[in-house]
């Protein structure tokens, strides 16, 4: 398997892992308030020992089993639909237990209900429902079909505490759950929009910052300039000291770019070991002086995989033609570059040096 794919692998373990501890405590929360009330009806119906012995381990034991027992899990999340499943059917034995007392189960059996709601949806919901209502049927079955609907003041006292507190903290977690949603999808656009070797614009995203700037500069006639700059023979470095090493070589490009241009330009990755800058309100003196740096900076670069070779770059440049098109004014400093590598590479061309270039 490749690193990548390693590194997918673990992410997404570790998503599903931060899920089973959100889980954990939800159900310490909504277990511990929910046994109290279950507990306040078990009280007044003098139940036997047996019963407070189930209903400890249930509120007390099982929300750090469950947890244990995903986290062991080849897929924690998966683990955690089974277990939140074994709460509802659990519910439904309480429900039969306090012989329908009516607020009490009422309120079990919706709480139950919503935060199957939050964490699986609507789809999730029969699934646990149905688990609720045969272990509430079997169960009451066993007791011989005991019914006892009335609630006393005691007993609503003792559901404060699960009508207060489980449903603030099913909203918190709503919440956080939403901004988890949101984070990612920021980060998803970004890394659509983000070339994942560099951190530089990607060539799409870039071809958009220009695009956007060819109409900006012939609404307001504004100077503009396009740097187009490869590293020379880069295919001579992949080939004898590995793909690894010619990464490295275009994160270090990549990083001198992005510390020569102001803040309001915009390199980016163009493709292979291309690279693309837009200067904005910049002369074609102003892009030639940044070129000049950005070729001198990698010039002095030294890399300890690479020490008996010096790196060096090509560089075209190429002011906003009027009333061209994006992609023409790409190919006029694309024409440059070419024709800095023509006159012996590791040098500046302009292509106002010759309009007419044109691609060997």
């Amino acid at each position: 398997m490749s690193e990548v794919g390693i590194s997918a692998t673990a992410a997404k373990r570790l998503a599903h892992a931060r899920f089973a501890c959100r889980i954990y405590k939800m159900r310490a929360l909504g277990l511990g308030t929910g046994c109290i009330a279950v507990g306040g009806v078990l009280y007044g119906n003098g139940a036997s020992w047996p019963w407070w012995v189930a209903l400890v381990a249930n509120g007390a034991v099982w929300p750090s089993f469950a947890y244990w027992w995903a986290r062991r899990s080849a897929d924690p999340r998966r683990a955690e639909f089974r277990n939140l499943t074994i709460d509802s059917a659990a519910g439904g034995v309480w429900i039969a237990a306090m012989q329908f007392n009516l607020m009490p189960s009422l309120l079990l059996a919706v709480m139950l209900s919503a935060d199957k709601i939050g964490v699986g949806g609507w789809r999730f919901l029969p699934r646990t429902a149905t688990a609720q209502a045969l272990t509430c049927a079997v169960t009451w079955s066993l007791l011989g079909f005991p019914f006892q609907p009335q609630t006393t003041l005691v007993e609503m006292l003792w559901c404060i505490p699960f009508v207060l507190a489980y449903p603030l903290a099913l909203s918190t977690l709503t919440h956080a759950l939403g901004r988890e949603v949101v984070r990612q999808n920021r980060m998803l656009e970004r890394s659509s929009r983000t070339d994942p070797l560099t951190g530089l614009p990607n060539r799409r995203h870039w071809e958009e910052a220009v695009a956007a700037e060819c109409a900006r500069s012939e609404r307001s006639g504004g100077p503009a300039a396009l740097l187009m700059l490869d590293v020379d023979l880069f295919k001579e470095v992949n080939d004898r000291y590995g793909h690894p090493v010619g990464d490295r070589v275009l994160q270090q490009v990549a990083q001198i770019v992005q510390a020569v241009v102001r803040e309001v330009d915009t390199p980016g990755r163009f493709g292979g070991d291309e690279f693309g800058v837009l200067l904005t309100d910049a002369s074609m003196a102003d892009a030639e002086q940044v070129a000049e740096r950005i070729r001198a900076a990698v010039a002095t670069l030294r890399l300890a995989h690479l020490p008996e070779r010096m790196l060096s770059v090509s560089i075209g440049v190429a002011a906003k033609p009027q009333f061209a098109s994006a992609g023409e004014w790409i190919r006029q400093a694309d024409l440059a570059l070419y024709a800095a590598k023509r006159e012996g590479r590791n040098r500046v061309a302009s292509s106002a040096m010759d309009p007419d270039i044109g691609e060997d």
